[in-house]
């Protein structure tokens, strides 16, 4: 996560909006949504908010995504 955290806000929705297109190609493995988890984490600890994937809670486990942020 500390990536993600030295990362301005332009990378990472750049990163986002590059994520959101493999969605919709359905090239995306389960890892990469756990990417996005992070991705929203950081970005809503500085304010901003992402619309995440319709599946996304689907695809998640809430509390391994808390665990992989920790």
């Amino acid at each position: 996560m500390d990536l993600y955290e030295k990362l301005p806000n332009d990378v990472l929705i750049a990163f986002y909006n590059e994520i959101n297109k493999n969605i919709g190609k359905d090239i995306l493995t389960k890892q990469m949504y756990y990417e996005l988890g992070l991705i929203f984490s950081v970005l809503s600890r500085r304010g901003i908010s992402l619309r995440k994937p319709n599946d996304f809670e689907e695809v998640i486990d809430h509390q391994t995504m808390i665990n992989f942020i920790a």
